[in-house]
């Protein structure tokens, strides 16, 4: 199995129709290939990771990367992983920056809390901290 983190930016302002479009099409696309994961969104910057079988997340990197909605695309972390950091989750979120509800860093260490790698959770800890108050 792979795992595949990254940093990925909007070209428009994200709103609820973009981010329920993205999610819709995501659970959709993930549940499919065997793609589970997490997506944070802080601004118009989006972290996510997705992690499952070696071509599927390589497969569901390449086709997010074609998807005209973003850019500036920084892959953060690509390793392979002998058991899955988000289950079954085909595909978490939480929203964060000023049209969150509650705090972007608390949201972030719970739905992190039981990931045993260190670094991956320092790496959504520290993006939330950058964009908890993105606007």
């Amino acid at each position: 199995m792979l795992q595949l983190a990254y940093i990925s930016t909007s070209r428009r302002p994200v709103d609820q129709e973009l981010l329920d479009d993205i999610l819709a099409v995501s659970r959709r696309n993930n549940e499919r290939c065997g793609v589970t994961g997490l997506l944070v969104s802080g601004g118009k910057r989006f972290l996510q990771v997705l992690e499952g079988p070696d071509q599927a997340v390589l497969a569901t990197y390449a086709r997010i990367q074609n998807d005209p909605r973003h850019f500036a695309f920084v892959a953060l972390v690509t390793r392979p992983i002998e058991a899955r950091a988000f289950g079954d989750w085909s595909m978490a979120y939480h929203e964060g920056g000023a049209a969150a509800d509650g705090d972007l860093i608390a949201v972030v260490e719970e739905l992190t809390a039981n990931i045993a790698d260190p670094n991956l959770r320092a790496q959504f800890g520290g993006f939330a901290r950058l964009h908890s108050k993105a606007a």
